[in-house]
């Protein structure tokens, strides 16, 4: 049996904490970042590799910033789902809802994860209302067992690339 293969892409606002997610799920993540007003950002993408059972899983980080729509275009070439990471501490803006509109646009599979709910402030049932009908997982970009069972749980809902294809 051919090893089954997914393109997942991760979206979301700049700050969200993609880098952290796929820092979590793969701790050999290949990223590049730079310094900026708010702390530091990636530059172009996150990448990384998880192995869940006879599935390999590559993921890809895209730039959380507005300026650039083009290099989420190129990375989403060929996804087979995606993931919205949303901050629940921020009140959803046009951004994430621009990110929300374009995923559900594209007919791919996604799934909404809520990060930083532990976080004082968090308004994650008022978050989670905005995305009712998308599915919708509370998950923490910096627990490694939580983030890979959302994962898991979402990857268990697509079909597959097969090597050789």
């Amino acid at each position: 049996m051919a090893e089954e293969k997914y393109k997942i892409v991760v979206f979301g606002a700049f700050g969200a904490g993609k880098s952290t997610l796929i820092q979590t799920l793969d701790p050999q993540t290949k990223h590049i970042e730079a310094e900026c007003a708010g702390g530091t950002t990636t530059i172009a993408l996150d990448y990384g590799r998880v192995q869940i059972g006879d599935k390999r899983v590559y993921l890809y980080g895209t730039p959380g910033q507005e300026r650039f729509e083009f290099a989420r275009e190129i990375i989403g070439k060929g996804m087979d789902g995606a993931i919205l990471l949303v901050d629940a501490t921020s009140p959803v803006d046009e951004f994430v809802e621009h990110l929300h509109t374009s995923i559900a646009g594209e007919k791919i599979p996604f799934v909404v994860f809520l990060n930083k709910c532990d976080t004082v402030g968090a308004q994650s049932e008022s978050v989670k209302a905005h995305f009712a009908g998308a599915e919708t997982k509370i998950v923490s970009a910096k627990d490694r067992r939580g983030a890979r069972d959302g994962l898991e749980g979402f990857i268990g809902t697509l079909r597959p690339h097969t090597a050789g294809k």
